[in-house]
């Protein structure tokens, strides 16, 4: 063992005065690189603090129901000697070496009944890269661009041109941006019993179109712009494992190889398909509702949950006669029902 050193907490966000829930080690303990040692609990979530190396627990400054916040001391660690040795001679074994060297070097002293490593990949590199993130949708935008203010190199991965996955390109926002018109239409409609007359609103599906394609262009194009200043290497294509530290990303029928430390997979959702679903184009999913290019006299939504409701409400405002099927005997079955039964009262006199 070498000279102990201090674990402290290190930086998580904004949170002072964290609960701490959960101390998994004591003095005397030997833990491994990546061991948890404590598990703190915010408001949002819960998380792990690990070791930041092996060793043994010299002496523990931590228990249960203490309160922490970045800095605060956790516990003395003696490292073990193979870790010491190991920072000693950092930089100048490894300094012009794959940057998976120092993994595959540790790989070597840990016992031989440790999982075999994946097929290796032996080709060109068009990119080195400290962080993947394979998806940019409201997860993975926010660990690159967390990643990145913390110093790390990152490249981001999309198949969309535009950076904000489904929620900000074909999901929430523009469906927000939808039922904001909506909601203006109801209103005047609802003046009516107060005095205030308004004629039967004229809809330009083209016009509203282009404006909600506006109100995603603004936020995706910031998201760019945040990257940019960030200095986030952004890519797109569709990402596939070459290796454990390869990436091939194709675009066009071009393709990048881009060799990486570590790697986050933020792949999202997509609309499912039900199985007995003709091939028709007048069957929509929750992307190609959003796109307005016609008015149909009738409209079947089959679900009625969150998507479901947003979709015949915009609809149904725009002057579509809307019907909803839904499996179970209540409308958004997953949420409190006391919440859901005004809102059922409301719709069922529209549609």
């Amino acid at each position: 063992m070498s000279e102990p050193i201090e674990i402290k907490v290190p930086d998580i966000g904004d949170f002072v005065d964290v609960d701490v829930i959960e101390v998994h080690v004591a003095a005397g303990d030997t833990v491994a690189a990546e061991d948890p040692l404590i598990t703190l609990e915010t408001d949002k979530a819960a998380m792990d603090i690990p070791a930041p190396q092996s060793g043994r627990i010299a002496d523990l400054k931590i228990a249960t129901g203490d309160k922490v916040s970045e800095g605060s001391v956790i516990a003395t660690l003696e490292p073990a000697a193979a870790d010491a040795a190991d920072a000693a001679t950092t930089g100048s074994a490894a300094g012009a070496d794959s940057p998976h060297r120092k993994q595959q070097d540790r790989g070597e002293t840990k016992s031989q009944s440790s999982a075999p490593a994946a097929s290796g990949y032996e080709g060109k590199v068009d990119l080195k890269t400290g962080l993947a993130v394979i998806g940019a949708g409201v997860g993975g935008y926010a660990a690159a661009f967390r990643a990145a203010d913390l110093g790390m190199d990152v490249t981001l991965i999309d198949r969309w041109a535009t950076l904000g996955g489904v929620c900000l390109n074909v999901g929430c926002i523009p469906s927000k941006a939808l039922l904001h018109a909506a909601k203006v239409i109801e209103e005047a409609e609802h003046m009516a019993d107060h005095g205030v007359v308004f004629g039967e609103p004229e809809i330009d599906t083209e016009k509203l179109a282009n404006w909600k394609d506006k109100v995603v262009a603004k936020l995706t194009g910031g998201l760019a712009g945040l990257a940019k200043k960030r200095k986030v290497n952004t890519i797109q294509g569709t990402a596939k494992f070459l290796s454990p530290y390869h990436l091939e990303i194709e675009s066009a029928g071009d393709t990048t190889v881009v060799e990486f430390e570590q790697c986050v997979i933020a792949a999202g959702s997509e609309p499912a398909r039900l199985p007995f679903q003709p091939n028709d184009k007048r069957v929509l999913d929750s992307t190609s509702a959003l796109e307005l290019k016609i008015l149909p006299e009738r409209m079947l939504v089959i679900g009625g949950g969150i998507i479901g409701l947003e979709m015949a409400t915009v609809y149904a405002a725009l002057g579509v006669k809307i019907s909803i099927v839904e499996l179970t005997d209540k409308l958004i079955p997953e949420c409190d029902q006391d919440l859901v039964r005004p809102l059922q009262k409301r719709v069922s006199k529209r549609y």
